[in-house]
């Protein structure tokens, strides 16, 4: 990740210009930079507003005027004008006409700004719960609720979206493939009906991927956060680490980590607590002990995602204490999950989640 700001490497993004390493890493500067996003967001309108200009053809008289002014500042002779008639045109023919022609410019361009913002959709719908108010509210703007209010974001025909009091929401952009919303702080409850990945609340350590659920979200100030889901599932993701966490689970965030390792809330108070102590990387080892003598059947959830995130050392010690509760499907070998491969891990998850 960047250590600084990326305003210089804004512009070449938008174009295609950088290299795929260093889109990479703007991805993951802006991900988590608000400044550098807002940039990001202020170049990409611009560059919308220039899209809606008219390229017309200007008429013979500007032309004439160039060349005209060519031929006096090179100071040759005008046929049709005398001497005096050059002086005079040198002096104020040029500076009038590209006068003109800008402000020509400027004009045609404030026109389209102005002509864009006052179109510009606002797809959100947010409820007061005290005052019963609803608005239309537009992509880029907050709803943030004091100590005594609440409010409800109606996500089109997808469902809903609880704000509680002492939140903070920034409402994001709305497309046929994607809603997007950013929780700062506070709790959300959200009931999504939907196809999978089309509604993506945003954290400081994880983005919360909808595949079909309800949940509720919770952010603290310093950016940690936990989902608790009660229907469906959803996924955290965060720079290529994932956790599913399905209905009757709950997961942490961390910022700088991303998701931690999901649990069942029924699971024993020491498997949790171990759950937690191994993410936070206190004692792993004897964290790990606890965890694979707490398990149940259900808890083959956490093992699951324990398989990627063990040490290589303890791999087989996650892959045995799985393979008493579910053996791996047909074709699915115990080398092939202890050597993480993807398609392996995916069909074993399949079966086992029939447990959970």
């Amino acid at each position: 990740m960047f250590t600084r700001h990326v305003d210089d490497s804004l512009p070449r993004y938008c174009d295609g210009e950088l290299s795929t390493a260093d889109r990479q890493r703007v991805d993951a500067h802006v991900a988590a930079c608000e400044r550098c996003r807002l940039a990001l967001e202020e170049i990409q309108f611009s560059a919308s507003v220039v899209r809606q200009l008219k390229v017309i053809s200007a008429p013979p008289s500007v032309w004439n005027g160039i060349v005209e002014n060519a031929i006096v500042e090179a100071g040759l002779p005008w046929p049709e004008r005398s001497r005096r008639q050059t002086r005079r045109a040198r002096g104020r023919s040029y500076p009038l006409r590209w006068a003109v022609a800008c402000g020509l410019v400027l004009a045609a361009a404030a026109g389209v700004y102005l002509s864009i913002r006052a179109t510009m959709p606002r797809p959100w719908e947010v409820a007061g719960v005290n005052d019963g108010g609803t608005r239309r509210m537009a992509a880029g703007e907050w709803v943030d609720t004091g100590g005594g209010s609440a409010a409800r974001i109606i996500v089109g025909q997808l469902g809903t979206v609880d704000v509680a009091p002492q939140t903070r929401v920034r409402l994001g952009q709305v497309s046929p493939t994607e809603y997007r919303l950013k929780l700062d702080r506070g709790t959300i409850s959200a009931e999504i009906n939907a196809p999978p990945r089309l509604f993506i609340v945003d954290t400081p350590a994880s983005a919360v991927v909808d595949l079909g659920c309800a949940y509720t979200v919770t952010v603290a100030e310093n950016g940690a956060g936990e989902l608790r889901m009660t229907k469906g599932w959803s996924s955290l993701e965060w720079k290529g680490r994932e956790s599913l966490v399905p209905a009757g689970a709950m997961c942490r965030t961390r910022p700088g980590s991303g998701p931690g390792t999901p649990y069942f809330e029924d699971a024993s108070a020491a498997l949790k607590r171990a759950v937690d102590d191994f993410d936070e990387s206190k004692n792993r080892s004897e964290a790990l002990d606890v965890i694979l003598g707490e398990a149940r059947v259900r808890d083959t959830l956490t093992l699951w995602h324990l398989l990627s995130r063990v040490d290589v050392s303890d791999r087989a010690r996650v892959y045995e204490r799985i393979a008493q509760f579910e053996a791996p499907p047909v074709g699915v070998t115990r080398d092939r999950i202890l050597a993480l491969d993807a398609d392996a891990l995916r069909r074993w998850r399949e079966e086992l989640a029939w447990k959970w």
